[in-house]
């Protein structure tokens, strides 16, 4: 442990704020999940006749979805929910994506159409959705997306009890495709990161992101605050912070399913995080002018945490260059690496175990424990480099401005469940 004490005072502080900050936030969002599984996902089962339901809007946007969009609009269609209409944008596919739609539009009587000439982004094809949508209530999903029949129930229950003030309610995506590792991967993710923070940020009351692949909003909401944002490339977590910054209720409702694909290539993978830490990142440049404003104080701790995230990224790569160039031996290196790993280690497993056991309710996911225990501690380490690869495009992206056009994503396989 000499390499310790020879470090130079600065080094040392960085090297604690590299050791406890994971360590504190794994404790924090156990703790957060805890307290909301507890407190809010202990309700009896929704009772269907209680309710006179509204009629909702599902926003469908589109681009290059002709392997996925037929099957997600039947599934769509027949949905119990008692008054729906579909609406499909076609964002400029370059596949069959318009062939199919229409061929759909002629089986499906709740399903209308419309499609745009040149691809300029989803935020813009929802856009144009929500301003053909005859509803109040709008229900936005993903194209390779299918929605749990009950779904559309847990969301709008929000709206129907929890005052006018709930702008939005996001639900708990699902992964479909896990028979590769990379899906198992991705599914362990979802329960033991995404889920726990979600319900965490849910109990202080304000939450960083909607989950883009299945939320509903207030349509009122959503025109107090100019729709989404054009120019944004995740266009779900620049929409939330809009929503919070007028002071809309943004809920999370657990039990509100939608089974997703996701990539199963490493470039696939790269690019999205690489794009939700884009998107972050953008989010925090353009409202920077929060702490002027006391009245968002609620919100000040979800701001702070992106902040205190990326600069731990960057710290954290600084430090370990360092200790590869100040290194003697191989052991030295070591010793700075198991230091810091082994406590992560644990962590992560507890907060996996913790995470798995909340989301086991609605899918079986506990039994991937064993064998995939240690993905959230690779994920600090892969999420460095993913956020110092997203800077330079966000600072560029918020300079540039215009529209933020979608590429075609990987989809991954849709292997049964």
């Amino acid at each position: 442990m000499t390499l310790f004490y020879e470090l130079p005072k600065l080094v040392q502080i960085v090297e604690n704020y590299i050791f406890w900050y994971p360590f504190l936030m794994s404790l924090f969002w156990i703790a957060g999940s805890i307290i909301f599984s507890a407190t809010r996902e202990n309700e009896e089962e929704i009772d269907i006749e209680k309710y006179n339901w509204p009629k909702i809007s599902i926003l469908v946007p589109c681009y290059n979805e002709e392997e996925t969009i037929g099957e997600t609009i039947e599934y769509l269609s027949q949905l119990s929910y008692p008054d729906f209409e579909i609406i499909a944008v076609n964002d400029g596919s370059r596949d069959n994506t318009e062939k199919i739609l229409i061929g759909l539009a002629e089986k499906f009587n709740c399903l209308r159409v419309i499609s745009c000439r040149e691809n300029k982004g989803k935020a813009n094809a929802l856009h144009i959705a929500a301003h053909a949508a005859s509803a109040e209530y709008l229900l936005c999903i993903d194209s390779d997306a299918l929605l749990d029949d009950f779904a559309p129930y847990y969301l709008i229950r929000h709206f129907l009890e929890r005052g006018e003030r709930v702008g939005a309610v996001t639900g708990n995506p699902r992964i479909r495709n896990r028979d590769t590792l990379l899906g198992k991967l991705q599914l362990v993710e979802y329960a033991s990161i995404i889920g726990s923070i979600k319900r965490t940020q849910r109990v202080i009351g304000k939450v960083m992101t909607v989950s883009g692949v299945i939320v509903a909003f207030r349509k009122r909401a959503l025109v107090d605050v100019g729709l989404w944002d054009r120019d944004m490339i995740t266009e779900d977590i620049a929409v939330s912070w809009k929503l919070q910054r007028r002071f809309w209720d943004i809920r999370y409702e657990p039990r509100a399913l939608c089974w997703m694909l996701v990539p199963e290539t490493l470039t696939g993978i790269w690019k999205q995080r690489v794009r939700w830490a884009q998107g972050s990142q953008e989010v925090v440049l353009r409202h920077w002018d929060i702490f002027k404003d006391y009245r968002q104080r609620r919100i000040w701790p979800i701001y702070l945490e992106q902040i205190l995230s990326t600069i731990w990224s960057l710290l954290w790569l600084i430090v370990t260059v360092y200790f590869i160039f100040r290194a003697t031996d191989i052991k030295q290196l070591l010793i700075w690496l198991s230091f810091n790993s082994f406590t992560m280690v644990i962590m992560s497993c507890i907060q996996l175990y913790m995470s798995l056991l909340n989301d086991s309710k609605y899918d079986n996911v506990l039994k991937y424990y064993f064998w995939a225990a240690w993905y959230p501690t690779v994920y600090w380490i892969v999420n460095v480099f993913v956020v110092i690869s997203a800077i330079p495009k966000s600072i560029r992206s918020t300079m540039k401005g215009g529209y933020a056009t979608w590429n075609s994503p990987d989809r991954g396989s849709r292997s049964s469940l």
